[in-house]
């Protein structure tokens, strides 16, 4: 079953842990169907948090997504290469958001190989086979997810959407990742994340 808008106009740390084990699937213009399993997510706590893209509160022409209605997709573009897909959560006004960080693919693999590794699925090693989709850019890519199409778009559509899935296992939190400028808010627990799932990113080593 698809999610609702009314999901995720919730506070955010809430919608960022129930998202585990959520289905997100992309219907291509191809005719493809990818489906996957989130297994990590991170939460952004609008004005106040400074690893948000809203930090501040300042409206510019790449978060102003984060400042709409929940329930639609803020795609940015990261080190000019990677696609990353978070869901606006909350409201108009209240620009937080969750970013999918890692999915488990459940359909559509033969697709994400070809895209991630150009070549067939049969082809890949077992590393590869585990790096499909266990990052934001990596998910991204495999799922065929572009900014200039998918900014804004709706969850209440039929072709990009979140739905209800099949449970998932334990959920840890951690510091989130990658925000070593953040100051305070680099060490605030707001990631989530399946215990012991093999999808799951892995921090930076220090």
């Amino acid at each position: 079953m698809q999610l609702q808008t009314a999901f995720f106009e919730r506070d955010t740390l809430i919608v960022a842990r129930e998202l585990i084990g959520k289905h997100f699937v992309h219907h291509t213009e191809e005719g493809e169907v990818l489906k996957g399993r989130i297994v990590e997510t991170e939460a952004y706590i609008g004005p106040d948090d400074r690893a948000s893209h809203t930090f501040g509160g300042k409206i510019t022409n790449k978060n102003k997504t984060m400042f709409g209605n929940a329930g639609v997709l803020y795609v940015y573009i990261n080190y000019g290469i990677h696609h990353c897909v978070n869901v606006v959560t909350k409201g108009a006004g209240y620009p937080e958001g969750v970013l999918i960080r890692a999915v488990e693919p459940l359909e559509g693999l033969e697709h994400m190989s070809h895209r991630r590794f150009q070549k067939p699925l049969h082809e890949l090693k077992e590393r590869e086979m585990f790096q499909l989709t266990n990052g934001p850019g990596k998910l991204g890519q495999a799922f065929h997810i572009q900014k200039h199409k998918h900014n804004a778009h709706s969850l209440s559509s039929e072709t990009l959407y979140l739905e209800e899935g099949s449970g998932c296992g334990d959920i840890a939190t951690s510091p989130r990742i990658g925000i070593p400028n953040s100051q305070e808010a680099k060490m605030y627990p707001w990631r989530f994340f399946e215990k012991d799932n093999p999808y799951v990113s892995k921090a930076p080593k220090r």
